[in-house]
């Protein structure tokens, strides 16, 4: 196993403060881009969405819980699937307590594609407990780019079209089924506005254990694959289960 070279404690210092001024100069950008994520126009949403939750029928409204503010979480789990994506089981395993949002006014919920008992069934064995609902049945996923079928709706991901798509070199997996991504909305009064998308990498930084690995040397050890050692988490002993996914840089 490689690893860094071995210097002395002075080299290292110095080489840690140069670094040091990377990082507080990407710390500025990001405030930035932060700032202008914040500052991104909205639409409203007047689709009437009945998603299906533990407690029944659910508008997109009922998603906040009365709450201003709400993240989405579009989880890959197809109807046809026994298990949700590994990648997405991934970032769900890294989700904090919600405490912590809902203090902030926010609200957070996973919502895929499967019928709700195909999500509890896997849900009780990862023992999750963050709310999670199903659109089985809705336009959602579709509306919201995470589900391609041109037989439903024309291919748009990561806001590429198909074309772009091809052009940019993005292969097949990205045209047809599911993907994962992450939508933001506003609440104002019985209005629903959608603030922000991000699919891809755009949800990195929701995963603390891709964050942790960031500081290690060996980093996230894809060098098989992308994600190619990820398994859900009580499958790691054994090796060879196939992965559900692959979330790629596109």
């Amino acid at each position: 196993m490689n690893g860094p070279e071995i210097v002395s404690r002075e080299e290292w210092l110095a080489a840690r403060k140069e670094l040091l001024a990377r990082e507080k100069q990407f710390d500025r950008e990001r405030d930035a881009l932060s700032e202008r994520r914040r500052a991104l126009p909205m639409v409203e949403i007047t689709e009437p969405y009945t998603f299906e939750g533990p407690n029944g029928a659910a508008s997109l409204i009922d998603l906040f819980d009365g709450r201003p503010q709400l993240i989405v979480y579009h989880f890959m789990l197809a109807p046809e699937w026994d298990a949700g994506c590994t990648g997405c089981s991934l970032l769900a395993d890294n989700i904090g307590h919600l405490a912590h949002l809902h203090a902030a006014g926010t609200s957070f919920a996973a919502v895929s594609r499967a019928p709700l008992a195909n999500i509890t069934k896997f849900r009780e064995r990862m023992e999750w407990n963050f709310p999670w609902f199903s659109s089985h049945g809705t336009s959602f996923n579709y509306d919201f780019h995470v589900t391609m079928d041109e037989s439903v709706t024309p291919v748009l991901f990561n806001f590429r079209t198909k074309e772009e798509l091809r052009d940019a070199g993005i292969g097949s997996w990205a045209l047809t089924g599911e993907q994962h991504g992450l939508s933001v909305f506003l609440r104002q009064d019985d209005r629903v506005f959608h603030t922000y998308s991000t699919y891809s990498r755009g949800t990195d930084l929701l995963n603390g254990t891709f964050n942790y690995l960031d500081l290690t040397p060996l980093g996230r050890q894809e060098e098989a694959g992308i994600m190619n050692w990820v398994r859900h988490h009580d499958d790691y002993g054994d090796r060879t289960t196939e992965d559900g996914c692959r979330h790629h840089d596109s």
